[in-house]
């Protein structure tokens, strides 16, 4: 830039040579004027380039030569709108985490782009005695969950556990000791937590949270006029059932708590829930032994049953109890006289859902694994069953007293409670049920729709 005024400025001297002596110093003033502008400039252009803030530039995710399937904004190379979610599964054996991530669509459901998973052991309820040392598990899978949402999504990312069995047996002390310690370890970390992040879920909202996965994978959820399916779950303390009325008489004829109502993806829903505590296949199982939900006095006892073969006797553990077993010869078949006691078990506990016959139905857990036992369905693939193959499953195997080590001495016992469980909740006979672990490659579980839900419940404030 001198430069260039140096030679500018000695070609004027030279051209203004003959000029008078007084004119001199008006020419001199021109050329610095013009000199001292043009640095003005060339300082202005240089400052600009060099110290332009890096909030105006191009985002990583944003420039030509990155990494398209970066994302750490709000929005990516195709214009899409994210939001993530996570939601911890604290169950009885371990605390399970899902970090979703959520396609926002502008109508309708949002779409699931991914999932995290990962689980840790043991349960919760494994510190009730010093919830402090469940401190390194929960800070292990906040760790994940950092590591799988960008970080400009992490103060707007809900974080969420839910804790079920294990931590509804807990004396209530030692459960609220443990969730106010998993609540700080929210609090401290990057994500939303609310006063309601952590708590202990009841059985009807698991049974709704399982509905509102089951259909969000099946598409029920993506317009106000999709149908939707029905969803039955036996697990190993309860079993819940839960499907959306097609007519106005279930509703009418229900009792009032078993009809729940709630927005979901700006549609309103209306379902029929119930959990039923007690009735979950393990306390089932108990209860049709003879036994009973208090641990008995000596530290084990011992069972005997019509349910079992009659010459059979074993050992059976179950909520950290040893049970004596052993069948019963009643001087009729096994089935009928498992059939009776089982009646027994379920008499007046059940209430028969009116409309349930000709709705579409997709059934889990010990549904599924009995399922399996029979050779009814492909332990992988899944697929469908009817009432009445559980009922002749029952009787195949009641009749065949022998108990081999390939099949569980209880499987009688389960196929002939599964069986009646599922007439006793309005089903025929000749009710066909869909069977699955995962629709469309995503794991069935309550998590997804517990996450929705929960998304929803914050909008709504």
């Amino acid at each position: 830039m001198w430069i260039f005024c140096t030679v500018f400025g000695h070609q004027l001297l030279q051209l203004h040579t003959e000029c008078e002596t007084m004119k001199r110093p008006k020419l001199a003033g021109a050329f610095l004027f013009v000199c001292f502008l043009f640095a003005y400039l060339m300082f202005v252009k240089h400052h600009y380039s060099t110290s332009k803030p890096e909030a105006y530039r191009l985002p990583p995710h944003r420039r030509p030569d990155s990494d398209l399937s970066a994302d750490d904004g709000p929005t990516t190379d195709a214009g899409w709108r994210f939001q993530y979610g996570i939601m911890f599964d604290a169950g009885s054996t371990g605390t399970r985490i899902h970090v979703f991530k959520f396609q926002i669509e502008d109508k309708g459901a949002p779409k699931l782009a991914q999932e995290t998973f990962r689980a840790i052991k043991p349960g919760l309820s494994a510190y009730a005695d010093d919830p402090q040392q469940c401190t390194a598990g929960i800070v292990e899978l906040l760790e994940v969950a950092k590591s799988s949402v960008p970080p400009s999504y992490w103060t707007s990312t809900p974080v969420v556990l839910k804790a079920t069995a294990g931590l509804r047996l807990l004396p209530g002390e030692k459960a609220d000791q443990l969730l106010d310690r998993v609540r700080a370890l929210f609090l401290d970390s990057p994500f939303l937590s609310t006063d309601d992040s952590v708590s202990i879920m009841d059985g009807t909202d698991e049974g709704i949270s399982a509905w509102i996965t089951v259909n969000f994978l099946t598409g029920g959820l993506h317009s106000a006029h999709s149908p939707t399916v029905g969803m039955l779950d036996l697990g190993g303390g309860s079993t819940q059932i839960t499907f959306s009325p097609q007519d106005e008489k279930t509703i009418q004829t229900s009792p009032v708590d078993y009809i729940r109502s709630f927005q979901m993806f700006n549609h309103p829903h209306v379902v029929y829930t119930h959990s039923y505590l007690g009735l979950g296949l393990m306390s089932a199982r108990l209860a049709i032994l003879g036994g009973v939900d208090a641990p008995p006095l000596g530290g084990s006892t011992e069972l005997v049953s019509p349910c079992l073969a009659p010459e059979y006797s074993g050992s059976w553990e179950h909520a950290d109890m040893v049970y004596i077993v052993k069948g019963q010869s009643t001087g009729e078949p096994v089935y009928e006289a498992c059939l009776s006691r089982v009646e027994k078990v379920l008499y007046q506990k059940v209430a028969k859902a009116f409309g349930v016959t000709d709705m579409d139905f997709y059934a889990f857990s010990f549904y599924y694994d009995r399922a399996v036992d029979i050779g009814a369905i492909d332990e992988k693939k899944g697929g469908s069953i009817r009432v009445s193959d559980y009922t002749d499953a029952a009787k195949r195997v009641c009749s065949d007293v022998s108990v081999g080590p390939q099949r569980s001495p209880f499987l009688c016992l389960d196929l002939v409670y599964i069986s009646a469980l599922l007439q006793e909740l309005g089903f025929p006979p000749h009710k066909q049920f869909r069977l699955a672990r995962t629709i469309n490659q995503v794991e069935t579980s309550w998590a997804l729709g517990a996450t929705f839900h929960y998304i929803e419940s914050l909008k709504a404030h």
